[in-house]
């Protein structure tokens, strides 16, 4: 094992931690190196959804320690950013293993510093943490939650003065504020009692009246409202407020799944808590097939991602994927804006760079102002910020399930989004259609929009360095056919350059640097390549497009888009 590490890990044995933690570190570091250099080669860093990992003893871990270090960084930053104030902050969690523990080590730490401490009374999904930031005037959030990673993870999700997570120069500066607490002694661990508010219901009712703002449609509800809906928390935080926010909207025919309606970090029922594996939802479906139920919608531990499956033309429920919610819920939001009479050009869209351009042809075909931005809902937020006063805010979505309507929560926002997309069927249906029909015939509208996502995982130390070669590699030398189609443009956001192949001329990217390369092809195939900045792992993005002719000829054309895509994975060596 490196001697740097091994040092690092010896520290764990001595001092002021607990003798639990001294006596574990001590087994760990003599039975099981590899394991013990995984734990402690790092410390745990603020990523594109803060600070996440898996549970356990060490500096690359999630544990009372680490957590009190972060916690101690964060508000070092807060007090030096806003000085001459009593610093409040909110603090949420979701039901994952050691969530509330996490919690609430957090919540002493802040006490400790003088913060006066927002403590939310029992599980909560992350948007109304966001809420709650704006809501209580705080200066800062936390979220303890890991989102849709497995169960033996957690994280810490740290949020800014506008309900928004850390972007430029924040991120960074709170990173060097965490790295600067270099041993546990500089936490101040005991805090103050009476700092620490209980907080609940109040903030239930802002957070949920200020989401029944967001109903357009709110007559056909009422001649709609027996629709079936299946709704599934996944044991996760949605389960206090999904099934309020659809009674609220006026639905009155929902059926959520009992057995994941028990919070539990464990997650029994399910392999995986992500709304994007389709065997997250076969219980939800199974349920859905008993009571030909019209809709299933699964939120993710935290409740800021939503998945969903529909019925399509066989009456077969099938799952859509993050795009295809978008593209739906854009349509639906936008015409229902423009029927209203709300649009007045100043309203815009906004989605990050590796999301379906679908929504900017949407955008575009209503005269809509549209934003690209990178990867990470905080981008979508930090627009909204940019432009408030000028500009009016309608949807933002990114194809990894999450999607935010109106201006109030700065974060992805399931159960917004659940209500919403209920309230989409209802509208297809009052015009004698499913979302499925409607969804086809937006591709017929705009083009048959087809993406894929592949994850290539790799773990620890020297997976990190085997992602950060591939980059390297695709930079040194990328592609210059992919599935017999020439590249013809390459986008590098950590470098800010776009590069035209074909005339050689060069452009700058105005977005902030990010490890992000795009290529385009002669055919209009776009593939984006980026590392995860929460998992172990490496993602490639595809999007391809063919015109749609009509609705009977969408399986020929979708089976000619599938092709094209395995050409692409092909030729890429990813398979």
């Amino acid at each position: 094992m490196d001697e740097h590490i091994l040092e690092k890990a010896k520290v764990w044995t001595t001092g002021n931690f607990d003798e639990e933690t001294k006596s574990r570190v001590k087994e760990l570091i003599e039975k099981n190196p590899a394991e013990t250099a995984d734990s402690f080669y790092r410390i745990l860093e603020f990523g594109t959804g803060g600070l996440r990992g898996v549970m356990g003893d060490g500096t690359n871990r999630m544990n009372k320690y680490t957590v009190g270090m972060a916690t101690q960084g964060l508000a070092n930053y807060v007090m030096k950013m806003f000085p001459g104030i009593r610093h409040k902050m909110a603090i949420a969690h979701d039901s994952r293993n050691n969530s509330r523990y996490f919690a609430t080590i957090t919540a002493e730490v802040l006490a400790a510093n003088g913060f006066i401490v927002y403590l939310f009374d029992d599980l909560r999904p992350t948007p109304e943490l966001s809420f709650a930031v704006r809501q209580l005037g705080c200066q800062s959030g936390v979220m303890i939650t890991a989102s849709h990673n497995p169960k033996e993870y957690n994280g810490y999700k740290a949020y800014w003065d506008d309900g928004a997570q850390f972007i430029a120069p924040h991120d960074e500066n709170v990173i060097k504020e965490v790295e600067s607490i270099s041993s546990i002694d500089q936490v101040r661990w005991q805090g103050n009692p009476e700092n620490i508010i209980s907080i609940g219901r109040e903030i239930d009712e802002a957070y949920l009246a200020k989401l029944k703002t967001l109903s357009l449609s709110p007559d056909i509800i009422r001649q709609q409202k027996d629709l079936k809906i299946v709704y599934t928390p996944l044991h996760g935080t949605g389960r206090t407020l999904v099934p309020e926010i659809l009674k609220r909207f006026g639905f009155e025919n929902i059926h959520p799944v009992p057995e994941q309606m028990i919070a539990d970090g464990n997650f029994p029922t399910i392999k995986s808590p992500n709304p994007e594996e389709h065997s997250a939802l076969d219980m939800a479906i199974q349920l859905a097939g008993k009571l030909n139920a019209d809709l299933v919608m699964a939120t993710d531990p935290d409740a800021d991602r939503v998945g969903i499956a529909v019925r399509d033309n066989k009456n077969q429920m099938i799952l859509l994927n993050g795009n295809q919610t978008a593209a739906l819920l854009f349509y639906y939001v936008i015409t229902r804006w423009k029927e209203n009479g709300r649009l007045n050009g100043k309203q815009f869209i906004v989605k990050t760079i590796v999301t379906t351009e679908l929504l900017k042809d949407i955008a575009v075909s209503f005269n809509l102002k549209y934003y690209d931005v990178l990867t990470g809902f905080k981008y979508i937020a930090d627009i909204i910020r940019q432009t408030e006063g000028r500009e009016e805010f309608i949807i933002g979505g990114e194809e990894s399930y999450g999607y935010l309507a109106g201006d109030f929560v700065r974060d992805k926002d399931a159960v917004g989004a659940c209500a919403l997309i209920a309230e989409t069927l209802a509208w297809t249906v009052s015009q004698g259609k499913s979302l499925y029909e409607l969804l086809l015939e937006i591709y017929v509208k705009y083009g048959f929009y087809k993406e894929s996502l592949l994850s290539v995982t790799r773990k620890g130390q020297s997976g990190a360095m085997e992602i950060k070669e591939m980059m390297i590699g695709y930079r040194a030398n990328p592609p210059k056919v992919i599935n017999g189609s020439r590249v013809v443009k390459i986008k590098d956001y950590d470098s800010s350059l776009e590069k035209d192949l074909l005339s050689g001329k060069e452009n700058r990217i105005h977005l902030p640097k990010s490890n992000v390369l795009q290529f385009f092809t002669e055919d209009g195939s776009v593939i984006s390549v980026r590392p995860s900045g929460t998992e172990p792992k490496i993602k490639f993005y595809f999007g391809i497009r063919e015109k749609l002719s009509s609705i009977s000829a969408f399986e020929e054309t979708d089976k000619l888009l599938n092709e094209k895509l395995q050409g692409i994975i092909t030729s890429l060596s990813l398979m």
